[in-house]
Parts: C-alpha cells; sequence; structure tokens
C-alpha cells in the first residue's frame, strides 16, 4: 500500500470518526458505503474493514460520553450482554449471503431506519415503554434485536438502539446514544472477530481508518452535546438517507 494511500484512508477516518462521535455510532454507518463507492469494495469486505475503525470509534465515545454525561452502566450492562450472541450469530449468517443481496438488504435497512426517525420527530405523546425504563427484560430485548441488526449488517447495533430508546423510554437523543453505545461496544467486538476469522477484513486499510477516527471522535462528541435535540435528530436521518443513496448509486 502507497504512503498516498495510507494518507487518504487516514483523512477518510478523520471525517468518518467526527460524524461517528456525533451521531453516537462509530462511523460504520457512512464507512461501508464510502469504501463500497470509492474502492469498490465488496460488501462484505466492507463490512468488515469498517468494523476495525467502527470497534476503535465506539469505545472511545463510549468513554467520551460518560465523561460528560454519567451512563447507567446497569442498564448498559443489560444492553450489551443481551446483544452479543445474537450480534455474533447474525454476524456468521451475513458472511454465508450473497454480497449483492446483503447491500440490497443494507439500503433498505437504512431507508426504513430513516423513515422511523423521520415519524418520531412528528409524534407526540408520553414515550411507549415509559414505565419499564429500568427493565431489564425491555433493555434485553432491545438489545439482541439490535445485535441481529449490528451482527448482519456490522454497522453497530446503536444504529437501531438509538431510535429505539428516545421513541421507547424517553431518552434524550444525547443520553440515548451514549447508552447506546454499551451495546455496541461488545456487539461490534465479537463481530469484528467473525468476520477476520473469514478473512473478510483488510487491516492495511481498516487500521489508517481507525487512527483517523480517533483523532476526530471527541470532537464529533462535543458537538453532539452543544447540538439540540430536534436538530440532532434531523440531522441522523438526513445521515441515513444520503448513505442509503451513495450505496444504491453503486449497485
Amino acid at each position: 500500500m502507497s504512503l498516498l494511500q495510507l494518507l487518504v484512508d487516514f483523512l477518510l477516518g478523520v471525517v468518518l470518526g467526527l460524524l461517528g462521535g456525533l451521531f453516537g455510532i462509530g462511523g460504520g454507518l457512512i464507512a461501508i458505503p464510502a469504501l463500497g463507492v470509492l474502492f469498490a469494495v465488496e460488501q462484505q469486505m466492507a463490512q468488515g474493514t469498517a468494523l476495525v475503525m467502527v470497534v476503535a470509534n465506539v469505545a472511545l465515545a463510549l468513554w467520551r460520553y460518560h465523561q460528560r454525561q454519567p451512563i447507567a452502566w446497569r442498564q448498559g450492562l443489560a444492553l450489551g450482554l443481551s446483544g452479543l450472541l445474537s450480534a455474533w450469530l447474525a454476524s456468521l449468517l451475513a458472511l454465508q449471503l450473497d454480497g449483492r443481496s446483503m447491500r440490497l438488504a443494507f439500503v433498505g435497512f437504512l431507508v426504513l431506519l430513516a423513515l422511523f426517525t423521520l415519524w418520531q420527530l412528528r409524534r407526540r405523546g408520553a414515550p411507549v415503554l415509559a414505565h419499564w425504563s429500568r427493565s431489564t427484560f425491555s433493555l434485553g430485548v432491545l438489545g439482541s434485536v439490535s445485535g441481529v441488526l449490528g451482527g448482519l449488517f456490522a454497522v453497530g447495533s446503536a444504529v437501531l438502539a438509538t431510535p429505539a430508546l428516545t421513541l421507547l423510554f424517553g431518552m434524550s437523543q444525547v443520553a440515548a446514544q451514549g447508552l447506546a453505545l454499551t451495546l455496541a461496544l461488545p456487539a461490534t467486538s465479537v463481530t469484528l472477530l467473525t468476520y477476520a476469522g473469514y478473512g473478510q477484513v483488510d487491516w492495511a486499510m481498516g487500521i489508517p481508518l481507525a487512527l483517523g477516527g480517533l483523532l476526530s471522535i471527541s470532537w464529533g462528541v462535543r458537538l453532539a452535546h452543544a447540538l439540540p435535540d430536534v436538530l440532532l435528530r434531523k440531522l441522523f436521518c438526513l445521515f441515513l438517507l444520503v448513505c442509503a443513496a451513495a450505496l444504491a448509486l453503486s449497485l
């Protein structure tokens, strides 16, 4: 790999880290489309390579979110443990599927998540599960479902968990992003190990991405805490649609 390619990967990691910190997702949602569109990387390889950066970014983002707003670790443990097994099983399934079909499914997932976020912005009323906000069972169910999607698409389980925590439990966007990271860290770690075991990780590309992300993710976390909650949700929705469009164009 040339020095120029290393620099490009590092700078891309800086951009992805900033977005990952802003939305509490580790950057995988945009890393996968970027690798597929810019470098023509196959879907499974793009997912596995992106995970190198995602795991590093999630770990640092979790710490930064906790510094600014302490995370309820008991709830985080319920999310993290429940998502671990389901993410591993889903990642095994993902590695057996056709790459183009996986990419189509990923586009559909992003669009549905964007529509869900838009509906949530327009919805009024009390949180659906406000009285269960500290229930280990309800958090365990959410962790398991989010783990399946995280393992299948290698985007970090926080992508689904964040909007679900705001809708179901009435959390603010920032608080939900921080708690969702306690699910994303174990789930993305086991998914990375699974992809690596099947040879679907380009470490030469993934490590510079991770280093660039570690440099900038704290900037994204700081920005997330400075933005109004509604604006942050709108930006998250726009972000999902842009990623979906970029991947659809690459098909």
